[in-house]
C-alpha cells in the first residue's frame, strides 16, 4: 500500500504493508483488474500534521465498470518528524570459539563505517547501537570484502526497521594463523637398567615452527618432548617418541619425532692377571700386593662393542725393566682394545724382587 506523505518532513508508523483488496464486476473485467493491477490502494497524508490520526483507505485508477472495496476501511498512524543522523557501524565476528585450531581473528576494517539513519525523532533517540554480524565458524582465510547487512538495536536487544542509507556495509578481516620456530627438549625420565648410562641423547630435529593463537603461544620459549622411560632402554638407537604440545597448540609437520640415545655399558671383568714384563733374567719376582695377582678391570664403552667384549681382550701389567733387587711399588697398566674406557682397576702393585739362591 502506498502513502502520500511529505516525506522531507514527516515518517509514519502503523500502516500495514498490504491489506485486503476485493473487486466487483464482470467477470472480464475483474480478470483483467487482477492481473494488470494497475489500481493504486493508498492513504493520504499529505494534508495532516504531526499526531495521531485515523485515516481512510482510498482507491485511484479504478478502471470502469468495477468497485472496489478494502478491509479495513481506515487505519490508525502515527506521524512524527523526520530526523537524520549519522551512526558508526560496529562489527560483531560470531563463532570465533569455532575457528579451526591456531587460528585467530585479526584486524579488520568496515567500509563505510558510518551510515546514515533517518526515522522519527523518538525511534533515533532509541538507537543503542548499529552493528553487522559476521560468521567466522571454521574459516581459515581472511575475508575479502564481504557485503553484509546493518542492524540497528536499541538498548534493550530489540532490533528497529529504520530507513538507513547504505543498508548494506563491506567487511573485509584477517584470519591470522600465529606462529613461533622454537628449540626442541628432549626429556627423560628413570634410570637405565644396571650397568647402562646415558653417554648422550639428541632429537632428529634441534628447532620446531608451532601454530596456535597468539595468547597460547606467548609464553612458549620451547617445546619438550614426551618423557622417555630409560629403565626401558637397554640398547643406543633411535627412539620414537612426540613433542609434549600445549593445548591448542600444533607443529607444522606434526607431533612425532625420533630421538638418538647413545648408551654407554660398564661391564667389571673379575681376575685379570697381572703380566710382569721386562724383568732381568737373573731375577725372581714375587707379588706382595696384590697376593694373587690378579685384579678386577672395570671397562665401559659403547653397548655394541661391550657386548663382544672378552676377558681375554684387556690386558693389565708391570714394568718391572731396569729395576733391581728389593721391594717396589709399581704401576699396574691396564690396556684394551681401541673405543674401551678403564673406569676401574687397581692401580698399584708392591712386589719383591730377588736373587735365585
Amino acid at each position: 500500500m502506498n502513502v502520500r506523505i511529505d516525506r522531507e518532513k514527516y515518517v509514519v508508523s502503523g500502516v500495514p504493508d498490504t491489506v485486503s483488496v476485493t473487486v466487483e464486476g464482470s467477470n472480464s473485467n475483474v480478470t483483467r483488474a487482477v492481473k494488470q493491477r494497475n489500481f493504486e490502494v493508498y492513504v493520504d497524508l499529505t494534508k495532516l500534521k504531526g499526531g495521531e490520526h485515523n485515516v481512510e483507505i482510498e482507491s485511484a485508477n479504478v478502471p470502469d465498470g468495477l468497485s472496489v472495496y478494502m478491509e479495513p476501511k481506515t487505519i490508525d498512524v502515527v506521524m512524527e518528524e523526520r530526523s537524520s543522523k549519522e551512526y558508526h557501524v560496529s562489527a560483531d565476528f560470531v563463532n570465533q570459539s569455532q575457528l579451526p585450531a591456531g587460528y585467530e581473528l585479526g584486524n579488520h576494517e568496515i567500509k563505510p563505517d558510518t551510515v546514515t539513519i533517518t526515522s522519527s525523532k523518538s525511534v533515533i533517540d532509541r538507537i543503542s547501537l548499529v552493528k553487522v554480524f559476521v560468521n567466522v565458524a571454521g574459516l581459515k582465510d581472511s575475508i575479502n570484502n564481504r557485503e553484509v547487512p546493518v542492524k540497528v538495536y536499541d538498548s534493550q536487544g530489540n532490533e528497529l526497521k529504520v530507513h538507513m542509507e547504505p543498508e548494506n556495509v563491506v567487511v573485509s578481516a584477517e584470519i591470522n594463523h600465529p606462529s613461533k620456530t622454537v628449540p626442541v627438549s628432549v626429556v627423560t625420565k628413570g634410570n637405565p637398567p644396571e650397568g647402562y648410562s646415558l653417554k648422550s641423547m639428541k632429537a632428529d630435529i634441534d628447532k620446531v615452527k608451532i601454530y596456535g593463537t597468539s595468547s597460547a603461544l606467548a609464553d612458549i620459549d620451547s617445546v619438550k618432548t614426551e618423557p622417555i622411560d630409560l629403565s626401558k632402554v637397554k640398547k643406543s638407537g633411535m627412539i620414537d617418541t612426540k613433542l609434549d604440545l600445549p593445548d591448542k597448540v600444533a607443529a607444522e609437520n606434526g607431533d612425532e619425532l625420533k630421538v638418538s640415545l647413545d648408551l654407554e655399558q660398564t661391564k667389571t671383568f673379575e681376575g685379570v692377571d697381572i703380566d710382569v714384563d721386562n724383568l732381568a733374567a737373573d731375577y725372581d719376582l714375587s707379588f706382595i700386593k696384590p697376593k694373587d695377582p690378579k685384579i678386577d678391570v672395570t671397562v665401559s664403552g659403547d653397548d655394541e662393542t661391550i657386548s663382544k667384549l672378552k676377558k681375554s681382550d684387556i690386558r693389565a701389567k708391570i714394568d718391572a725393566g731396569g729395576l733391581v733387587e728389593g721391594k717396589h711399588d709399581m704401576p699396574v697398566q691396564i690396556t684394551a682394545p681401541d673405543g674401551i674406557k678403564i673406569k676401574d682397576g687397581q692401580e698399584d702393585a708392591k712386589v719383591d724382587i730377588t736373587l735365585p739362591e
